[in-house]
């Protein structure tokens, strides 16, 4: 096995350390005793306590998981079907134009997106809430659905559905017993990371959120602005464990499966010779 050099060691510590260096500070002073999130005053987690007793932030979280949950699984069930058709539905009337809809906001600065969903709800007289931060999540999240899937089915084996179909499947027999289990990856993927940009969207939310509604980003945002607090940081906290626990979650799920879609693959394979 060929050994890094040391330029290579440097640049990949200095690297991780600007990426994970101030999240490990915020952990640490998340269990600082002062009020003073910068003065070391001993190890408490009065804190964890504290922000446990807030019903303002309890009730943001809420929200956000709500949304997240709601809106990255619509933008995952659209975004697949809008990448099924555009790699495999040939060429159609209106495709260069569905195409660039679909790849629009990734391009589109948060700031347009947000102000033109907010004039459209104010337009059909939608009042802000829940449901109009699901709807702008779900339009700006789908795009990144669609490309991660369209990748998956631009090297996808069709001999494996025209097996199955020789086998006496119909199509949506075919697509649900093959062809998905194969892409299940990319989906979960896609799922994965609308559920992480609706987590962390600031812009958008702010722009179709209500006053019934308050999403954690916006709530965070908000005290921010008047110093930051240690609730704030435990609050961080919990949030990076979170993350965590999900990322390496995920990346069990989708190899189980990886090697699961192989062995069926392998096995239809075998049937149609």
């Amino acid at each position: 096995m060929k050994r890094m050099s040391w330029f290579n060691v440097t640049a990949l510590t200095l690297g991780f350390a600007f990426l994970y260096l101030p999240m490990l500070v915020l952990v640490i002073y998340s269990f600082n005793a002062s009020k003073l999130v910068t003065v070391w005053a001993g190890f408490s987690t009065k804190w964890y306590g504290t922000l446990f007793q807030n019903e303002a932030f309890l009730d943001a979280a809420w929200v956000t998981v709500k949304v997240a949950v709601i809106s990255s699984t619509f933008a995952t069930i659209l975004g697949t079907m809008a990448a099924y058709v555009l790699v495999r539905g040939g060429r159609f009337m209106g495709r260069t134009l569905f195409s660039g809809m679909i790849y629009a906001p990734l391009v589109m600065p948060e700031v347009i997106t947000g102000l033109s969903l907010l004039l459209l709800f104010i337009g059909i007289g939608l009042d802000r809430g829940v449901l109009t931060i699901v709807l702008a999540h779900t339009t700006f999240s789908m795009c990144y659905v669609s490309v991660v899937v369209s990748s998956r089915l631009v090297t996808f084996d069709r001999s494996l559905e025209e097996a199955a179909l020789d086998l006496g499947s119909t199509n949506w027999e075919a697509f649900r017993l093959v062809t998905l289990p194969i892409i299940a990856p990319a989906v979960i993927s896609g799922w994965l990371l609308a559920f992480t940009l609706s987590l962390d969207d600031l812009v958008i939310a702010s722009f179709t959120s209500g006053p019934s509604a308050t999403t954690l980003p916006i709530k965070i945002f908000s005290a921010v602005r008047l110093g930051v607090s240690p609730e704030i940081n435990a609050l961080s906290t919990i949030m990076i464990l979170i993350v965590t626990v999900g990322v390496v979650t995920a990346s069990l799920v989708t190899k189980r499966n990886a090697i699961r879609a192989q062995n069926d693959a392998q096995a239809a394979e075998r049937a149609a010779n």
